[in-house]
């Protein structure tokens, strides 16, 4: 009797654990799980990556939206400058994974004029904030739950069902680079930002 119980009782309290569990530490374990292979509960990019030469290029991008800050955003104010731009949410576990060397990029091109705007998918304003405290992202969001206007504006240009997705957007402000999926090489991102800063120096 003991014996059929065990599992019964261990599978009871794995299911309460994962109800009751608080949402960094639940957070953390998707992470992990995304680092072995298993447990995936969202759709990725395999995080390959595109990179679009400037006579290639789409029509300029062109949305407004609210930040978490409660600030309104409008990229005209980014007029003339590349920006980076990462589609995201609190509880998928390659942004938590990516969320580091976003920020440690984000703080190396802050004095060469290239923002960067996190594009929050699915949070609200509460849980977009206590990512970026926990994780220590001083960039805004735009929160694009409500209105989907930032994701109708990269319609074509974003797979719309890969999360994260990274996106480096030119002075003009067309798509420049692209990478669908977790960034798992910071260089790259690196790269692909020096070389369209490069086009408008």
């Amino acid at each position: 009797m003991k014996t059929r119980l065990a599992p019964a009782l261990a599978a009871l309290a794995a299911l309460a654990l994962a109800v009751s569990g608080c949402a960094p530490t639940e957070g953390d374990r998707l992470a992990e799980d995304y680092r072995s292979g298993s447990g995936q509960g969202y759709i990725s990019g395999d995080g390959a990556y595109t990179v679009v030469a400037p006579e290639d290029r789409q029509e300029p991008v062109s949305f407004e939206g609210v930040l978490d800050t409660g600030e309104s955003f409008d990229t005209d104010d980014l007029a003339g400058q590349p920006y980076v731009v990462n589609f995201w949410y609190a509880s998928c576990p390659p942004c938590r994974l990516e969320a580091p060397d976003l920020q440690e990029l984000n703080e190396e091109f802050a004095d060469q004029g290239v923002p960067f705007i996190g594009i929050n998918i699915r949070d609200q304003a509460a849980q977009s904030l206590a990512f970026a405290e926990q994780y220590g992202v001083t960039y805004p969001s735009v929160i694009d739950i409500d209105s989907g206007a930032a994701r109708l504006a990269f319609a074509g240009q974003v797979a719309p069902n890969a999360v994260p997705t990274t996106l480096v957007v030119d002075a003009q402000g067309r798509v420049a680079a692209r990478i669908s999926g977790l960034l798992t090489e910071p260089s790259t991102l690196r790269a692909m930002i020096t070389d369209t800063l490069a086009e408008s120096s």
